[in-house]
């Protein structure tokens, strides 16, 4: 199976003041293309940090990142926004959306920028919402608000999701179905999805769990067996 990321010795370290927080320290790791994986730790574990470098939101202190093979790590600030803008789409646990348009022209945002993206209502098609689409962010539940989100980050067809706490803000029921979009997402459009959770349980829908302690992978386990969502004990 061929790689999606590889990280390569990489190292994030802040400065508060006099203080060198460490919050990378040599993480070397392979993400496979075309699976559902889920970053396991506890706050402050590097997680959210690791997210944002493969998604080229930050930058290394030190080491690689390779996404197919190109060197993240060590292309311009204005190729590393293309490499965002064609590979990446995000999901965040707040759904960002913009309160004064519609659901189909919240997703339509993002469409107007990329090569070759879906049609807005294709993209909503797929997570199950073509019904809502001439909705407004405060006519729709928080799981819709959610999913309209994904739609808008699939709708330029990237090959990774990065999502943080995608179902952070949602109850059990509503949290299933999001997760049922995610994973959706992901057998229909071999779409990598990397998911950060603090649910532990999530972790039984993934191909591959990654856990994190103090800013280092702790170990890497591959599930025999993947549950559904609705199999989840909240």
């Amino acid at each position: 199976m061929d790689n999606c990321f590889e990280i390569k010795d990489l190292r994030k370290v802040y400065f508060s003041g006099e203080n060198e927080i460490n919050a990378l320290r040599s993480v070397n790791l392979n993400i496979p293309s075309g699976e559902v994986v889920v970053l396991l730790g506890a706050s402050g574990s590097g997680k959210s940090t690791f997210l944002n470098i493969i998604g080229g939101i930050d930058q290394p202190s030190s080491g690689h990142v390779l996404f197919k093979g190109k060197d993240l790590s060590i292309i311009s600030a204005s190729d590393l926004t293309l490499f965002r803008r064609k590979n990446i789409g995000f999901v965040f646990q707040s759904y960002n959306l913009v309160p004064s348009l519609t659901a189909i022209e919240n997703v339509a945002l993002v469409t107007e920028i990329c090569d070759h993206p879906m049609e807005p209502i294709k993209a909503l098609e797929a997570i199950g919402l073509t019904e809502r689409a001439n909705h407004f962010p405060s006519q729709l539940s928080g799981g819709e608000q959610q999913r309209v989100a994904i739609a808008r980050a699939i709708a330029k067809r990237p090959e990774v999701l990065l999502c943080d706490e995608p179902t952070g803000a949602l109850d059990s029921e509503t949290g299933s179905i999001v997760l049922q979009a995610l994973l959706d997402v992901n057998i229909e459009f071999n779409t990598t999805c990397i998911i950060i959770t603090h649910n532990a349980s999530i972790a039984d829908l993934a191909h591959r769990v990654i856990h994190f302690v103090d800013g280092q992978v702790s170990r890497v386990e591959v599930n025999a067996r993947r549950k559904t969502p609705e199999q989840i004990n909240w």
